[in-house]
This record gives C-alpha cells, sequence and structure tokens, in this order.
C-alpha cells in the first residue's frame, strides 16, 4: 500500500536536522503546474543545480519546472561572503508566494535542494506522475555545518564496483549532505586504478580473480576515474583516492615481484588475513613506484587529499616504518596534495597539513592525540560507531563483527569531540564512515549496510550538538522508509525505527 501523497513534513523534519529552524504554518507554498525555478543571475553552477532540483520534481509532480533567471517561484540565489555560514551554509524561507534559498557558494545552493526535497512527501521519488498536493512547510531554515569533512568510504579493492554502481551509491549519500567519498582502490587482494607504466597493476591484480574468494575481475581506468571525479564534483563531493601502504600491498608485488625484498613473486590472496604484507623500505625501486602511483594519482585528482592508508603494517618494523613514511610524507607534498592517512601515522612525526584518520575501538590512543597537539587535523572513524561492514545483529546475513555490533542507535549515540582525550573539537576535521567490502557483493549488499545507519553519522557531522536527540531522529529517520523504496534502495529494517509504511507502485 502506498502512502498517502498528502503526508506532511514538519519544517526541521529533516536529516541532518538543520541548525536552526522557525516553522511558520500559515506560509506554505504549493508547487503547482504554473511553478519555475529562478536562478542567480550569470552563475552556470546555480543553474545547474536549478536543473538537478527540476530533474527531482518533474517525474512525480508532471510539471514543466522552466529554469532560468527572470522569474520563479522558487530562487536559487548567491549573495553574501561566507562569513557567517560558510561556502556550504543556506538560509532557506517558505512562504505562500514562493521558496528563496540564499547562500554565500554554489555548495550551499545543492545542500539546500537536498532539505528542500525531504520536506516535500516521499511520493515525490516516484518515477511516474503522482496525484497529490506538493506542498512545502512554511517557515525560515538558516543551516549550515558542524564540520567541514563529512564522509564516507567505499572499499572497492576486497571488491569491485562499477562506475554506474559508484554513482548510484553517490547520489543516495549526497541526500544526507556528505560531501567526501573516500576510495580504498588499493589492497592485497586487488589493485583497481590504472597507472601508466605500470600496467600489470591492473592487469593481473584487477584481472580475474581478484578480490576476497576470487570475486573479481574489475578495475578504474584513467577516464573512468576521471568521470567518477566529475560526476562527484558536480554533487560537491571531493573525490579521496587511497593506496594504501606500506603494508596491504600484495596485489601490487603479485604484479611486480621487483617490489618485494627478494625479487620473487609472492601468490595472489583472496583471503581476508591482514598484516602480512609490505613494501621494503630500503629499496629505491620502492620509492621510484610510489613516486609514479603518487604523481599520477595527484594529476587525476582535482581535490586537495591523498590518503597513503598506513595502517595494520605488523609485517614492517618500527624503523622501517618510520623511515618509509618519512620518504613518502614529502612524495605526496611534492605534488601538491595534503595526506591523509589511518592513525597509525601518527606514531611518526606529521606535518601540520597532515590528517590522522582515527579508526580503532579503543578509548584513548596517545599517537592521534600528540598529533592534534601538534596541529594536525583528525577525522574521526571509530570502528565501534562509524564502520558500516559491522554486522547489525548476530544474525545479520552481511558484515563482520570484530568491533561489535553495531545497529542505528549505536551509530548515533557518540560524539567526536568526546571520542579521544586531547582531540577536541578544534582539532576535527570532520567525521567519516568506512565501509569495507570482504562480504559485500552487490550494490544491494552496499546499500543495505549503508541504510540506515548513514543518516546517523552524517547528522553528528553537520548538525549543531546540541540538536543531536534519539528520539528525534529515530522518528525523523521512520520517514525514509517509503522514500527508499521509491529510489529503489535496499536498507536494513533496523526493528529499533517505527518505520512509515509505503512502497513503490
Amino acid at each position: 500500500m502506498s502512502e498517502p501523497a498528502f503526508q506532511r513534513s514538519g519544517l526541521g523534519d529533516v536529516i541532518p536536522v538543520p541548525a536552526d529552524v522557525r516553522p511558520d504554518p500559515a506560509a506554505d507554498f504549493t508547487i503547482g503546474p504554473g511553478t519555475a525555478i529562478r536562478t542567480a543571475p550569470g552563475s552556470a553552477d546555480a543553474a545547474r543545480i536549478g536543473e538537478l532540483l527540476a530533474a527531482l520534481l518533474r517525474p512525480a509532480t508532471g510539471y514543466a519546472l522552466p529554469v532560468g533567471e527572470e522569474r520563479g517561484e522558487i530562487a536559487l540565489l548567491l549573495d553574501g561572503d561566507g562569513d557567517q555560514d560558510g561556502d556550504e551554509g543556506y538560509r532557506l524561507d517558505i512562504a505562500a508566494s514562493g521558496v528563496t534559498v540564499r547562500a554565500a557558494a554554489p555548495a550551499g545552493l545543492f545542500a539546500a535542494v537536498q532539505t528542500l526535497r525531504q520536506l516535500l512527501p516521499a511520493a515525490i521519488e516516484a518515477a511516474g506522475l503522482q496525484p497529490g498536493a506538493w506542498a512545502l512547510p512554511g517557515g525560515r531554515i538558516v543551516d549550515r555545518p558542524r564540520f567541514a569533512y563529512r564522509g564516507v568510504m567505499l572499499d572497492i579493492a576486497r571488491h569491485f564496483f562499477t562506475v554506474d554502481e559508484i554513482k548510484s551509491y553517490l547520489d543516495s549519500v549526497v541526500q544526507f549532505k556528505i560531501n567526501h567519498l573516500h576510495l580504498h582502490l588499493t589492497d592485497d587482494q586487488g589493485w583497481r586504478l590504472e597507472i601508466d607504466g605500470w600496467p600489470r597493476l591492473t592487469a593481473v591484480s584487477g584481472g580475474a580473480g581478484t578480490g576476497v574468494d576470487g570475486a573479481g575481475p574489475g578495475y578504474l581506468t584513467r577516464a573512468d576515474y576521471t568521470d567518477l571525479v566529475t560526476y562527484a564534483a558536480e554533487r560537491f563531493v571531493t573525490i579521496v583516492p587511497e593506496i594504501d601502504m606500506p603494508g596491504h600491498v600484495n596485489a601490487a608485488q603479485v604484479a611486480y615481484p621487483e617490489l618485494t625484498a627478494d625479487g620473487v613473486a609472492v601468490a595472489p590472496r583472496t583471503d581476508t588475513e591482514v598484516g602480512y604484507s609490505s613494501f621494503v623500505a630500503g629499496k629505491e625501486e620502492t620509492y621510484a613506484f610510489i613516486e609514479d602511483v603518487v604523481r599520477e594519482v595527484a594529476a587525476l585528482t582535482p581535490g586537495p587529499y591523498l590518503h597513503i592508508g598506513g595502517d595494520e603494517a605488523q609485517a614492517t618494523t618500527a624503523e622501517d616504518y618510520r623511515t618509509f613514511i618519512q620518504r613518502v610524507l614529502p612524495l605526496v607534498a611534492k605534488y601538491g596534495k595534503r595526506v591523509i592517512g589511518w592513525h597509525e601515522l601518527a606514531g611518526v612525526e606529521l606535518p601540520e597539513t597532515a590528517v590522522a584518520q582515527y579508526w580503532r575501538i579503543e578509548a584513548t590512543d596517545e599517537g592521534t592525540a600528540r598529533a592534534a597537539a601538534n596541529g594536525s587535523k583528525v577525522i574521526m572513524s571509530p570502528a565501534d560507531r562509524t564502520y558500516l561492514d559491522m554486522k547489525y545483529t548476530e544474525q545479520s546475513l552481511l558484515g563482520l563483527d570484530w568491533a561489535g555490533l553495531i545497529d542505528v542507535e549505536r551509530a548515533y549515540g557518540w560524539d567526536p569531540a568526546d571520542r579521544l582525550p586531547g582531540v577536541g573539537e578544534e582539532a576535527l576535521l570532520g567525521v567519516e564512515a568506512p565501509l569495507w567490502s570482504e562480504t559485500l557483493r552487490s550494490l544491494a549488499d552496499v546499500q543495505t549496510m549503508t541504510y540506515p545507519r548513514l543518516p546517523a553519522v552524517a547528522e553528528i557531522g553537520w548538525s549543531p550538538r546540541a540538536t543531536h536527540d534519539w528520539e528525534s531522529f529515530r522518528d525523523r529517520l521512520a520517514a525514509f522508509a517509503p522514500r527508499w523504496r521509491r529510489q529503489g534502495i535496499a536498507f536494513h529494517p533496523s526493528p529499533e525505527i517505527p518505520w512509515h509504511p509505503g512502497a513503490p507502485e
């Protein structure tokens, strides 16, 4: 049974919850057949965002919703210098006569579009014409993000996902104002990005039989990767590529035995063990290879970050690890990128520009706290709260449980500024929810492990700390069941959420 098309949302019934909400029940605006979208004069970005909004609304409403600079009841305007709300902040006014969005930068207009989308009934997500009145609740929203970095990570090394699957995933996460997509491109099982001059990386380690349990093949060509970067940028998402090292490198050594200590080829691995592989810190061939890879990945990536992994390097001695990281950090800087690494990197003295990504479950970490004290920023990804590959319950068919079981309340019930002693609010760049793919084989698997937990992490990253309230979040999340069903997004029907009924036609 489909939910009523007239089902209403309150002005603040969105995820992430906005910073400031001032409802005006007498000022609802109804989108009608004559509604048009007006965009900021002279801004190609505003025009493109207007077309994205129109494309979202046209199928279900059946309205033409023309986009232009001359007139329109829905206005997407650029003004201000961003000092107050930042580039992603926006001000949304809904009155009986129309809707006005004002932002300092196009990213703010895009964020506002995601809010408008959620304020409409779930039937707006339908692929075909729906009956009903398309009313937006009246009032004012003033909104801005708590943290600059709000990310998800998708592991395409242990199981490859296609360009179209990654794009579909990206389209789903931007609804929750996620603005970084971290792609884990290399690991022991597979190498998933084409590198000029090193063709065996993908020909061999991106070929048939690669991935956990041999469920390969697949890799991104340079053109594929560039296409993804462009697609993401159009949705104000920054791609963060990860080349994991000095551990997690078996796939590279399978392709090029000269990267091993003795020059002898290693066997491919399709199991899920970790910590057995390592680049050789004392060989110049290692750094010639890494410089080629870093140069090419940096050239393909317009975003500011390049992730070098650095985790679970048990096969690397502490001395070799330090030598290796101290050789690689300048290479990343040489090609104009800011390094991110898993928090083990903080065992080495880092430049202030380096970012440590904390992923463990321990209550303290001296290295991360020391890096923060020295000026480095931290991304919070504690595995017991944010790892989307952890099982929901003991009965979950997908996922792992080494960091514990993570239901939605657990994913929501923490605060990044309280997670580690010595790493307070001022030290945080943001939050990220990683999704490792050992047990995943399809886009539906990816979606099921992501939803409904990602919205919890997204709200923690965007909304003011004072707004965090489990009961409120649970009720707002419940409205996404019919929305996700209409979008064709698989999700885990967590029993802790009082899901709204509704299904697509």
